[in-house]
């Protein structure tokens, strides 16, 4: 069994993402863009190479018409990055696949991917990223944050 990590984003306009770009910059911080996706930790037995059409055919996780799926090859957040989840312990595979599951899966965690960058496109600085986490983007009282370097979860 290997831990895989896919990405799920909006092809159509994030209506979240905008309100807190907007939201983050009224609050003072200059900030060029913001992206949100799901981000989805698999512990999976079954083939990389079909990592992707196992996890588009379920239809609780993705719909063809609206979402984009990217494996990433790496396990935790990178620079500008940060993955909120819930705190404590979820089955995801019971809990939001509606116990359907995916061939291969054995567990799924979810985050939410938030991903900041500057007026020049680039990562934004950590301390801005944490200041956005700690204003906006997370409930620290249900909720985690991970960043670059965190240990995997």
């Amino acid at each position: 069994m290997t831990r895989r990590t896919v990405a799920i984003s909006l092809k159509i306009p994030d209506n979240a993402a905008f309100t807190a770009l907007t939201a983050l910059r009224r609050i003072g911080l200059e900030l060029g863009d913001v992206d949100r996706r799901e981000i989805w930790q698999l512990e999976d037995a079954g083939a990389p190479e079909t990592l992707i059409a196992r996890v588009s055919a379920n239809p609780a996780m993705f719909n063809p018409n609206k979402h984009r799926i990217v494996a990433l090859e790496h396990q935790q957040p990178q620079a500008g990055e940060t993955w909120v989840s819930q705190a404590g312990q979820h089955d995801e595979v019971r809990e939001h696949l509606g116990g359907t599951g995916i061939d291969g899966i054995l567990r799924a965690t979810r985050a939410v991917g938030w991903r900041l960058r500057d007026r020049h496109g680039d990562p934004v600085e950590r301390a801005t990223l944490v200041a956005a986490v700690e204003s906006l983007l997370c409930n620290s009282a249900v909720e985690l944050a991970r960043y670059e370097g965190d240990p995997p979860a």
